[in-house]
C-alpha cells in the first residue's frame, strides 16, 4: 500500500481527498498538513512518515518547484501530485512547468485516482524512494545467559552516544528477562511492545513518550517479565525502518533464544556482536550459534566479543579463536567491582577505566569513528621556560 502526505491550505479539498483515498484502499494518508511547512519540519515529517507521494493542493502550487528541489536533495524518488477543486488551465500549466506531472481534481473519481496510483507505483518501481537512513545497526547476542551481553550493549550504546553529533537508540528485545530497564534505572511505563504495536502509525508526538532519553541516547526497555508476549518480524522491521530514519546508530540487546523477531533484527544489522566468556559452556554455545547464523548467511556480520577476560584465564584468546574458527574482535577485561558500581548507580562503567576504554574502543570501531589524538605532553622543563618568557622584563 502506498503512503501519502497531503499539504493543503484548503480544508475542504483535503477532506474530500482523504475520503477518496480511504475508498481506494491502495493509499493510506499518513498525515495532512494545513500549510506548507518550513524545511526543518518537512525533513522531520518525511523521516517519521516516509510517504511515497505528496499531494500538493493547487493553492500552494507556486511552491511546487521549491518542493521538488527539496525532495531531490532529501528524498529522491518521492512522487508529487497536484490536487484541487477544478482543473484550472493556468494552475495546470504552472504545475507542469514546475515538474508536477499528475493533477487530480475534485470530486476525485475512483477510476481516475486508481489510474494515478498505478502510474505512481510504476514510477516508484523505476526509481524507488530513498529517504536518508543509517546503516549502523548493531545486535548484541549472548552465547548463553549470564555472559554479560546486556552490560556490553548498554555501555557500547552509551559510548556511541558520546561520539559528537551521534544520536543512538538502544532497544531491549529480551522480552523474557530484559535487564536494560533495571541497569539504567528506567521508570517509563511504556516498553518496546508498545512501540512495535504502534510502529505502522508512529509519529513525532508519540515516540518521545515511549523512550527515555539519556543525553544523546534514547532507550526502549522490554517492560516487565511476561513470557506470553511475542512480536512478529514485520512489526520489528517497521520499527527498525522508523528508527533508521531518525537515529545515527541503533543497538538491539537480544535474549539469545533466537526468536523470529530477534532473527529479523539480526537480518537488519550491520554487525552482530556474539558475546561469550572464556569458559567451556559459553564457547560451546557460541560455536553452535555461529553455525546457526552461518546457515542464515549472517556469518560475515558476526564479531566475537570475549567478555570477562582475566589475567589467569584458563582458556587463552588464541584457544578461543581456534575453537570458534573466528578471530576475537575485542577482549573485555574482567572488572566485576566497576560493573557492580555502575549497576548500583544506573550509569555507564567509568569511561576512564580499562573496561570503560574498551567499551569506547568498540563503539568507535563500530561507528568507524577516529577521535582526534590527545595533545602530546609538554616536555619536562618546557613549562618553566614558557612561564619565564611570559614574565615582564624589568623596566618594561
Amino acid at each position: 500500500m502506498l503512503r501519502g502526505l497531503i499539504i493543503s491550505s484548503d480544508q475542504d479539498v483535503a477532506a474530500r481527498f482523504e475520503t477518496a483515498a480511504r475508498a481506494a484502499r491502495r493509499l493510506a494518508i499518513a498525515r495532512t498538513l494545513d500549510g506548507y511547512p518550513d524545511p526543518v519540519s518537512l525533513s522531520r515529517i518525511l523521516r517519521v512518515t516516509a510517504p511515497h507521494v505528496i499531494f500538493l493542493e493547487s493553492g500552494l502550487i507556486g511552491r511546487a518547484a521549491e518542493l521538488l528541489a527539496f525532495i531531490e536533495a532529501n528524498a529522491p524518488g518521492l512522487q508529487v501530485v497536484a490536487i484541487g477543486r477544478t482543473r484550472d488551465a493556468d494552475v495546470l500549466l504552472e504545475a507542469m512547468r514546475a515538474g508536477v506531472r499528475e493533477f487530480l481534481a475534485s470530486p476525485f473519481a475512483a477510476g481516475e485516482l486508481n489510474d494515478a496510483l498505478v502510474r505512481i507505483a510504476d514510477a516508484l518501481g523505476r526509481r524507488p524512494l530513498q529517504i536518508q537512513s543509517t546503516s549502523r545497526v548493531f545486535s548484541f547476542l549472548p552465547a548463553k545467559a549470564g555472559v554479560g551481553a546486556s552490560t556490553v550493549a548498554v555501555n557500547v550504546a552509551l559510548a556511541l552516544s558520546r561520539i559528537p553529533d551521534t544520536s543512538v537508540a538502544l532497544s531491549d528485545l529480551d522480552l523474557n528477562s530484559g535487564m536494560v530497564r533495571f541497569m539504567l534505572k528506567l521508570t517509563n511505563a511504556f516498553s518496546i511492545v508498545d512501540a512495535v504495536d504502534r510502529a505502522s502509525d508512529m509519529d513525532e508526538a508519540l515516540w518521545p513518550q515511549l523512550v527515555t532519553s539519556i543525553g544523546s541516547l534514547d532507550v526502549l526497555h522490554a517492560g516487565r517479565v511476561n513470557p506470553n508476549i511475542r512480536i512478529d518480524g514485520e512489526q520489528v522491521r517497521s520499527l527498525v525502518e522508523f528508527m533508521r530514519r531518525n537515529y545515527d546508530a541503533l543497538c538491539f540487546d537480544l535474549s539469545g533464544n533466537l526468536e523470529r523477531y530477534s532473527i529479523e533484527a539480526m537480518h537488519e544489522s550491520k554487525r552482530i556482536l556474539l558475546v561469550c566468556t572464556p569458559e567451556v559452556p559459553s564457547l560451546h554455545l557460541a560455536q553452535e550459534k555461529f553455525q546457526f547464523l552461518k546457515s542464515l548467511d549472517l556469518d560475515d556480520r558476526v564479531n566475537i566479543v570475549l567478555n570477562r577476560v582475566g589475567k589467569n584465564s584458563v582458556i587463552s584468546i588464541e584457544h578461543v579463536e581456534e575453537i570458534l574458527g573466528r578471530p576475537v574482535a575485542i577482549a573485555l577485561p574482567n572488572d566485576y567491582s566497576r560493573v557492580h558500581r555502575a549497576l548500583t548507580a544506573g550509569e555507564a562503567v567509568d569511561p576512564a577505566s580499562d573496561l570503560g576504554r574498551k567499551f569506547t574502543e568498540l563503539a568507535n570501531r563500530l561507528a568507524e569513528y577516529a577521535p582526534a589524538p590527545a595533545p602530546a605532553p609538554m616536555p619536562k622543563g618546557r613549562f618553566a621556560t614558557l612561564m619565564s618568557a611570559l614574565q615582564p622584563r624589568a623596566g618594561a
